[in-house]
Parts: C-alpha cells; structure tokens; sequence
C-alpha cells in the first residue's frame, strides 16, 4: 500500500520496526519536503515488498559500483515522478536511507547519496566513507556520503 510522505504532520507509518523510527520518518519528511518545493510532486512510498524493481536497482549499483551490500532490511522504497530523472529511494530498518540518482540523458549527473538518521551508528558497510552533517528542523542531525556512478544502468 501506497503512502503519501507528508512533511508537515511527520509519521512512522511503515517505519515502525526501525529503531529509529522517529528520526527515520523525520529524514523521510526531508526528503518529501525537497521533492514538493523543488519539482513540485509528492514523494510516496510503497513496502519494499511492493517496490522490488526499485530495491533490486539499488542493490545491484551498490554491489557492481562498490560492493556493498546492505545488511538491514529494506522497509520502504520510493521513486518520485522527477522527468529525465530516475531517482530512487530505499528506506533501510536500521536507519539508512540510499537514494540513486541518474540523470537519463547522456553524460547526466549519476550518484548514489547515503543518509543516516539521528541516533543511528555508520554500518559496517559504509565504514570506508566520511559523512558531513546537516541540520534539518524534520530529522535533527542528518549525516550524509555519496559516491559517483560510473557504469550504465
């Protein structure tokens, strides 16, 4: 089932497993919030369950590109209508939020951003990688990475 992200009355829905569903839902709301002022469409997500094409996309560049292999399970998934834009979105239980960038016209900016909640450790797995801090009143402390895409997908 579907849910509309809204960034104004921030909720766990379909988060509530992670141990950091709060600050989760609040990075979330951050990201719905971007979507809405910036392109003007509504950030909506589905279980990951629902979203396995989107899941799979984002597991395979994270394990060609880096070998990286994300040991939390994946709670949600999500891919606004963004054009010439396929960008997507995984929301991980440990509080990990990924999101795939790939501009599809030749040459196009192609990145995948990693995001940690407030309150949640670096995963083993992202250990290699340094993150800067940003404040967001939605999410408190958000602590961010990315790494350039160089192959096609």
């Amino acid at each position: 089932m579907s849910y509309v992200v809204d960034f104004v009355n921030v909720s766990t829905v379909g988060l509530e497993s992670s141990p950091v569903a709060e600050a989760l839902a609040g990075l979330r709301a951050n990201e719905a919030r971007y979507f809405h002022n910036k392109y003007d469409v509504d950030f909506t997500t589905v279980p990951a369950s629902e979203g396995a094409e989107i899941l799979d996309l984002v597991t395979r560049v994270l394990a060609e590109e880096r070998g990286i292999v994300i040991a939390s399970p994946a709670l949600e998934v999500a891919e606004p209508d963004v054009p010439s834009i396929r960008w997507s979105y995984v929301f991980y239980e440990s509080g990990l939020a990924i999101n795939l960038l790939y501009e599809l016209a030749e040459g196009g900016k192609r990145a995948v951003g990693f995001k940690l909640s407030d309150g949640m450790d670096v995963p083993d797995e992202l250990g290699e990688f340094k993150f800067a801090r940003q404040k967001s009143k939605l999410a408190g402390t958000i602590r961010g990475s990315y790494f350039v895409v160089k192959g096609e997908y």
